[in-house]
């Protein structure tokens, strides 16, 4: 096993191997999904999350190990890379490898589990949700700051922002599933636009968004709109023609 440790966790090295070695019989369940799952555990206190990334197959196996870094291992170093330009996720603590000469088996991030107060996804499914409109343009300043930052959030998608409120009344933002991630000197008007498409298909929500991003970007309104949608509705055409797709599939399997 190979396990890295954030500074500041070295001394509870013992304790997160023995959470990693037995995860299958450790923790609270948080998230249990086909592919990962997600469980709660205690660390002096506090309330850590670790997340086991599912073992890849015979070819990623040995990519992963030989040519490419491990999802868990890019969770990791984007995370503590987020923090260094500003940006707010879940602090990383470790996170953990176990391979053969085959290649990668299975696979742990480790970070703090944070409470946020939303996701995204409440904005899209709860049209009346308190402060909707407020919360939807601070987002929207959010995503473009990271543009800004060259960040390309490539799982940019609607449960992947926690949302808080502050003291203040406004709101903080934290992205979590980080293992796809570009970092670019500069991003084009293009490259943003396609990143915002897998948030909502909802086009009041749409017209919102390319409203507050006009403003910062310089961008005419109604070309930020056009632009933004048409990457919108080409994104729910292809995410159904792949659900019907494997819908099919699963038909003929039975």
């Amino acid at each position: 096993m190979i396990l890295r440790l954030n500074q500041g966790y070295e001394k509870f090295e013992n304790i997160l191997v023995e959470y990693i070695q037995f995860f299958d019989t450790k923790g609270k369940d948080f998230v249990i999904g086909q592919r990962n799952q997600i469980k709660l555990f205690d660390l002096n206190g506090q309330t850590i999350n670790i997340k086991s990334f599912k073992v890849p197959h015979f070819i990623n196996k040995i990519a992963y190990k030989y040519f490419r870094k491990s999802k868990a291992k890019r969770s990791y170093e984007f995370a503590n890379k987020l923090l260094e330009l500003g940006i707010g996720t879940p602090k990383p603590i470790a996170y953990a490898e176990f391979s053969t000469l085959l290649g990668l088996e299975k696979s742990f991030y480790v970070s703090e589990q944070l409470q946020c107060d939303l996701t995204y996804r409440e904005l899209v499914e709860i049209p009346d949700f308190p402060d909707h409109d407020n919360i939807l343009r601070q987002f929207t300043r959010f995503s473009f700051e990271l543009h800004e930052k060259g960040i390309e959030f490539l799982d940019h998608s609607p449960g992947n922002t926690l949302i808080k409120k502050n003291a203040d009344g406004n709101y903080d933002f934290f992205l979590v599933d980080l293992n796809r991630m570009e970092f670019h000197d500069s991003m084009t008007f293009e490259m943003r636009m396609k990143n915002l498409c897998r948030l909502t298909p909802v086009k009041e929500m749409v017209a919102v968004m390319s409203n507050e991003y006009a403003k910062l970007y310089k961008e005419p309104e109604q070309k930020t709109f056009d632009t933004l949608w048409k990457y919108t509705v080409d994104f729910q055409e292809q995410f159904y023609r792949k659900k019907r797709l494997k819908k099919k599939l699963k038909f003929w399997k039975k």
